[in-house]
């Protein structure tokens, strides 16, 4: 029997992004972007987890994720609070195990469904469909054909693993992936801690870019292309959309990178310093932080110019003066 090929092509638009993001991944790594700081890593490993989990219908904000992460008390379903301490344990785990080995994969689908499924890191043994309302739009394979599904997925892997560009093929195996369907639940944030742990082992930079938030703004259109995918018979629309969302998000990180970078007073550095991205700071958090005493310092050698220069915004916009007023770090 031959060898499983995935049916997908490669034309100009596909090599033309693929070209753009190995250059911006190059612009990141040369500033060592995330390596030289840690608040930004974390900030990023927590949005890739919020946004994942809630493309699968998980309610909690993403200050709510991050509390859960901070081993914080916060109010919400049990199942949903244990699929972020999951998911984010999943995450902290790249670089750590085999992208290319299916026994990986199944010992990390306990890790991201422990204490949520009975059939962690088991295969389904039940047929699967994709309904909109009351019309099955998608039946994916029968449980009988997972096994072999998956294994011809990873020999293909494994095979072109060298010859084929990690961009290609970490976006056809999402998408083969979500078509098998091979777990009862868990496959969608399956399928993208596996092309984020594909990405990564090319460049680490990966490690700590939030994809998932790119996937999750765009969500209708994620859905959209594995839906093309299927009527095509081929993953060519999914990883046009991969790319592009991974060029937006490169795009993103490069934009904070320079912001980071870019010259500006000592205060403002010792402001940024203490604060994490996308955290709502009040004016007294912040003056504790910086072991200050006068709000008028704060706000004059501070906020003001920190606010000026774009790198933080207030929280209330419409009420500048609030006695409630936040900053976020941007």
């Amino acid at each position: 029997m031959d060898a499983y090929q995935p049916p997908f092509s490669i034309n100009n638009q596909m090599l033309k992004l693929a070209a753009d993001i190995s250059e911006k991944t190059g612009q990141i790594s040369s500033v060592r972007a995330f390596s030289a700081k840690p608040y930004l890593r974390r900030s990023n490993r927590i949005r890739s987890v919020h946004a994942s989990v809630a493309i699968e219908a998980n309610s909690l904000s993403l200050d709510e994720v991050r509390n859960v992460i901070d081993g914080k008390s916060v109010i919400g379903p049990w199942n949903e609070i244990q699929e972020v301490k999951n998911a984010y344990q999943a995450y902290e785990l790249i670089g750590s195990f085999d992208p290319f080995s299916l026994d990986d994969l199944k010992k990390m689908h306990r890790i991201m469904t422990d204490q949520l499924v009975s059939s962690a890191g088991n295969f389904r043994n039940h047929e699967e469909g994709v309904f909109q309302g009351d019309i099955c739009i998608f039946v994916a394979p029968p449980p009988r054909l997972i096994p072999d599904h998956m294994k011809n997925l990873f020999a293909w892997m494994n095979h072109v693993r060298g010859m084929l560009h990690p961009l290609i093929y970490s976006s056809v195996f999402h998408y083969e992936f979500v078509f098998i369907h091979p777990f009862s639940d868990g496959n969608g944030r399956m399928a993208r801690l596996w092309q984020t742990a594909l990405l990564s082992e090319w460049n680490p930079v990966f490690q700590y870019l939030p994809l998932e938030s790119h996937i999750h703004e765009f969500q209708e259109n994620y859905y959209d292309a594995i839906s093309a995918s299927h009527i095509a018979g081929n993953s060519d629309p999914f990883i046009l959309f991969m790319l592009e969302k991974i060029n937006q998000a490169l795009d993103e990180a490069l934009d904070l990178v320079r912001k980071d970078s870019a010259f500006h007073s000592r205060y403002v550095q010792k402001l940024l310093d203490v604060m994490e991205y996308g955290v709502p700071y009040t004016a007294d958090q912040l003056l504790t932080a910086l072991e200050l005493k006068s709000k008028t310092n704060l706000r004059k050698n501070y906020l003001l110019p920190a606010l000026a220069e774009g790198f933080i915004v207030m929280g209330i916009p419409e009420k500048p003066t609030s006695r409630n007023q936040t900053y976020v770090k941007k």
